[in-house]
């Protein structure tokens, strides 16, 4: 009952919100677009959020043990949180949710979801640096070099032999983190194959939708959607992303041609689509409790028999 009347409550400010005639021009925005590609973005990027379960599943994987729907669960919620509330604090539903439901530890949980946001910026900077509008070759090329030497680097740096453990108090203390960070990027099979599918469907159906937005090509919109993501991955967010996500994507529209105030009021319509898809979803999976693999767990709501 309380998760329905806090659901009801959501949706109520969101509709007041939705309200405001200065909220019109987003409206219009979707009114050209069809109600069969609505549905169609609406389901790829659901997939998005199945990839994604799926990166987690293969890190996890002997604690998981193939629940795969307690691990959706767990994406669908965690995507909700860090999409309203602010600088970043919702990403610390992912380490509780996965100690809630799979005895997983904070510890080992928070380094595998910092190596996941790790590859994250790797594989949308990489991307950036293929669709900036006028970027010269040079830069392109270095950009992409030195990302991928990073992220090659960066694991093999982690499983290297080290004595911090024996360097001082707060030296050792780093040294365990670095054991369990090499954990982390050690354990997942195909975590860049997930990675690397997530973004390309996930990039692509916001390319999509963005050019449906303003009009144009799929190829002048792409760097949009590049642009928006790149922002949203900074460490620092405001409320829901709002701000930095959409001067992301005007930023990269403005090269390809694209007024500013047009780009960023098609921003602003992707990014709303996109927030109210998280809302929602993460909505549905919350009124879904899993059951716990601990004992007398009541964070996960009541257990299933």
């Amino acid at each position: 009952m309380k998760r329905a009347f806090s659901i009801i409550v959501t949706l109520a400010l969101l509709a007041w919100l939705a309200g405001d005639s200065r909220w019109k021009m987003v409206g219009d925005a979707f009114a050209s677009i069809t109600p069969g590609a609505f549905a169609a973005v609406t389901l790829s990027l659901f997939v998005t959020y199945v990839l994604r379960a799926l990166r987690v599943c293969d890190e996890f994987r002997d604690e998981v043990n193939g629940r795969f729907g307690a691990c959706l669960r767990v994406i669908l919620i965690h995507n909700a949180m860090i999409n309203v509330v602010p600088f970043r604090g919702g990403e610390t539903a992912f380490p509780i949710l996965l100690r809630q439901v799979f005895g997983i530890s904070i510890v080992r949980a928070s380094a595998s979801l910092l190596w996941f946001r790790l590859q994250d910026a790797f594989v949308v900077g990489v991307l950036a640096c293929l669709v900036w509008p006028s970027l010269h070759p040079a830069l392109r090329v270095a950009g992409i070099a030195a990302l991928v030497a990073v992220a090659w680097y960066l694991p093999r740096w982690a499983r290297a032999p080290h004595d911090w453990a024996g360097r001082g108090r707060i030296v050792s203390k780093l040294g365990k983190l670095r054991d369990i960070f090499t954990e982390a990027t050690g354990r997942s099979r195909y975590g860049w194959w997930w990675t690397v599918a997530n973004w390309a469907l996930k990039l692509a159906v916001q390319g999509w939708l963005l050019a449906m937005l303003l009009g144009t090509t799929f190829q002048t919109a792409f760097p949009g959607a590049v642009g928006a993501e790149a922002a949203a991955i900074l460490p620092v967010q405001g409320v829901a992303g709002f701000g930095t996500y959409e001067a992301g994507a005007a930023a990269a529209l403005l090269y390809s041609g694209i007024a500013m105030k047009d780009g960023l009021q098609a921003a602003l319509a992707l990014h709303l689509f996109i927030l109210c898809s998280a809302v929602a979803t993460g909505a549905i999976a919350w009124l879904f409790p899993s059951k716990s693999t601990l004992p007398d767990s009541p964070a996960t709501g009541p257990a299933r028999k």
